[in-house]
Parts: structure tokens; C-alpha cells; sequence
């Protein structure tokens, strides 16, 4: 792969082929990273004949993150609000994902009703990316209106993180073997109010745009992927489903009591714009009713394990009692005391397949730990997507995949 940021190299390219088709009109084009339709800071090449795109070359690292390195000179607490940042529109199945992968380590099994706060957590989150990720889509091929009922649904599950965590942004809800705290009493009333509101907002944006004839016409047959090249490509969650592979995570491999909840994998038959955007609206509508059966069905009992080396006591014992005082001390300047050993675990975050994996030597602080972001693996699929399709679909491209540029750059 040649250096991006060697603009010799691609004029060379693009003067060669131009030399080999004459008749061509080729020119090299930089789109991003300050481009507002490429959601960031991802810069693409792009090599041109007329308004037909011939080469595509995508270019990540202008977020300099360097969420791995850091995770290895902090303790696996300390980690949790860097989580946060990768896909910054889903902190709370972020840290859901990242808590799962230490309590694997660890060896840990987290009590019932710790499990189905953890699925609201994650269906709040899936909410809120989606409809961020629709309106925004939606505004990007030019339907504006579609932005302000998706954003005002989200501030409303905004609001939900703020009664959670006392943050509606960067929350550091989940603790390794449990959670910051129980749902506050005015939570699940809150909540539920929210749940008889959404599908009215939904079927305003279906009605707005699934039968809009510019819509349509902007996103359907465009950027189709099959789902061979899917597969072979890595791509996963809304991405892969759209192009009629039915995997999610939540069912051929089940974590925090997802094998109790009733819902159906939304899936495509086409692999287009207009298909993603298909299976994202539906994956709503699904998240919806899994939070109907989780306020439901939510069991009583502790919401965090009992062991003092793994979550820390309660402030009044630590102030009063000299063994809790020590757990405390240990916890938070030693950090937990994992046992030497490698694991991967994955979830289905609303982008794809966030990973961690984590190599320990023991002790309190990771030897290494490697996160596999949804959105840099879905985003190698932009060459395959965009290849003979003109400039103008670029856009329309780029916003079916939804991708966030704080996975790419980890």
C-alpha cells in the first residue's frame, strides 16, 4: 500500500493510466478530512475520470487516539472512561463491552438483575446511534427535516444517561463486575414514557423518507456489497445484515442474558445504501422491544458481584470498617488482581462487533490490549462500494455505513 501522503506517488499512478487510456479525463481529488460528509476526520483519495470515481484510496489516523497504549500503563478501572471515546455515540455499550471482556478474565459472573441494566444500557445506546446515524444519513443526501425529529428523540435518551450516571455523554456507567450504581427510582418511569413516544418518531421518519422518491432514488442500487464480499471483507453488525448475512452477536453468541429476550435480526436481500438504511430502522423497532421486555421482566437483588477485590465496598463500610478500607486502598491504587492469561471477547455494539482482546501477565494493569473497532474494519469496504459509482454517490455511500472516526483511530 503505497504512502497516502505521498502525492507523487498517486499523480505517478493516475499519469500512467491516463498514459495507457488516452481518452480518459483522469485527475486525483482530496475528499476530507474536512469534508463535512465523510463524519470526521477520514480523508479519501479519489481518482476520477469525468465524475466517475476509478480508484479510491481511504486515509484514517488524523485523530491520533492512542486508546491501546494508554490502556496499558492504566489499571482496568481506569480505563473504563476511555471506552467513552471510541464510539463516542454509544458510550454505554462501550463500556458494557469493555467490562464483559475484564470479568472474562477474570473470571466473573455478574448477578441477574446487573445483566439486564447492562441490555438497557446497550439498547439506549443502539437507540441513540441509530438515530443519529439516520438523521444525519438523511441530511447528507438531503432530507433535512428527518435530522430534527431523530436529534430530538436522542436528547431524550441523553437525558435518560444523565438520570443514569449524572453525564449524558461520556457516562463510565459500567464498573468491572457490576455497575456505578442501581437505577435511580425515577429511571424506569422515565424510561418508559420514553418507549411510548419512540414509535410515533420512527414511523414520522419512515413515512418521511422510505418511500421519498429522491431518497429512494439517492440510495437504492448504490453501493451494493453481496454477502460474500461482506464476509470476506469483515464487515459486521448493520453493514453485514444489510447484505443478507443474518449474524448478531446477541444470538449465535449470547452475553448478559440476551438469550432471554424475544427480538428478530433484521436482514437485507440487496446490500445497498437503501438496504442499510432498511435494517437500521428496523434494529430501532427491535431495540424498542427489547427494552419493553427488560423493564418488564427486571429482577430484584444486587446489581454488582460480592467481592471486595473485584468491585469496591460501599463508601460507609470503607469509612468505618479497617478490611473494607483495604480493599479499597488495593483496588484503586494497585488496580484488580487478574490472573496472568489471554482472552477476546466481542458484543454487538450498534456499529458492528467492538473486541477487546487482553493479554495479562497478572497483576492490575493490561500487557496489552487490543480493540477491534467495528468502524475501521467496515470502512476497508469503501473501494469495493464506490468503484464506478460518480461522485455525487460518495456521499450517500459514506453515510450508509456509519461509521465513527473514534474506532478507526484507537
Amino acid at each position: 500500500m503505497p504512502d497516502l501522503r505521498d502525492m507523487a506517488w498517486i499523480d505517478s499512478a493516475a499519469r500512467a493510466q491516463a498514459a495507457a487510456d488516452p481518452s480518459a479525463e483522469r485527475m486525483v481529488i482530496n475528499m476530507g478530512p474536512q469534508h463535512p460528509s465523510t463524519h470526521g476526520v477520514l480523508r479519501i483519495v479519489l481518482e476520477l475520470d469525468g465524475e466517475e470515481v476509478i480508484n479510491v484510496w481511504p486515509d484514517i489516523g488524523y485523530l491520533h487516539r492512542g486508546d491501546e497504549k494508554i490502556a496499558e500503563n492504566m489499571t482496568y478501572t481506569q480505563f473504563i472512561p476511555y471506552t467513552d471515546r471510541l464510539d463516542y455515540l454509544a458510550p454505554l455499550a462501550n463500556n458494557v463491552a469493555y467490562a464483559l471482556a475484564v470479568e472474562k478474565l477474570l473470571g466473573v459472573d455478574v448477578p441477574r438483575r446487573c445483566k439486564y441494566i447492562r441490555v438497557i444500557c446497550c439498547e439506549l445506546a443502539r437507540i441513540s446511534s441509530h438515530l443519529l446515524g439516520i438523521g444525519c444519513y438523511a441530511m447528507d443526501v438531503g432530507a433535512t427535516t428527518v435530522f430534527f425529529y431523530a436529534m430530538r428523540q436522542r436528547e431524550l435518551v441523553h437525558d435518560l444517561c444523565e438520570t443514569l450516571s449524572g453525564a449524558r455523554f461520556t457516562t463510565a456507567y459500567t464498573r468491572i463486575g457490576g455497575l456505578m450504581n442501581d437505577l435511580p427510582p425515577e429511571f424506569l418511569p422515565l424510561l418508559q414514557t420514553f418507549l411510548k413516544g419512540l414509535p410515533a418518531t420512527v414511523a414520522e421518519i419512515d413515512g418521511l423518507l422510505t418511500r421519498n422518491r429522491i431518497f429512494v432514488d439517492r440510495t437504492k442500487n448504490i453501493g451494493v456489497l453481496s454477502a460474500a464480499d461482506a464476509i470476506d471483507l469483515g464487515l459486521t453488525g448493520p453493514n453485514l445484515r444489510a447484505s443478507g448475512v443474518e449474524f448478531d452477536l446477541r444470538k449465535a453468541h449470547p452475553y448478559s442474558a440476551y438469550e432471554e429476550f424475544d427480538f428478530e435480526v433484521p436482514v437485507g436481500t440487496v446490500g445497498d445504501c437503501y438496504d442499510r438504511y432498511l435494517v437500521r430502522m428496523e434494529e430501532i423497532r427491535q431495540s424498542i422491544r427489547i427494552l419493553h421486555q427488560a423493564v418488564e421482566r427486571l429482577p430484584d437483588g444486587p446489581w454488582h458481584v460480592d467481592d471486595p477485590k473485584i468491585f469496591l465496598p460501599r463508601k460507609e463500610k470503607v469509612l468505618t470498617k479497617m478490611e473494607e478500607l483495604i480493599h479499597q486502598f488495593m483496588i484503586v491504587t494497585e488496580g484488580l488482581n487478574a490472573p496472568p492469561g489471554e482472552i477476546y471477547f466481542s458484543a454487538e455494539n450498534p456499529k458492528g462487533e467492538l473486541g477487546f482482546l487482553i493479554i495479562s501477565r497478572g497483576g492490575g494493569v493490561p500487557h496489552r490490549l487490543k480493540i477491534r473497532g467495528p468502524s475501521f474494519v467496515n470502512l476497508q469496504a469503501l473501494p469495493k462500494l464506490c468503484i464506478g459509482h460518480m461522485v455525487s454517490d460518495m456521499t450517500a455511500i459514506l453515510g450508509s455505513l456509519d461509521f465513527v472516526m473514534g474506532e478507526c483511530d484507537r
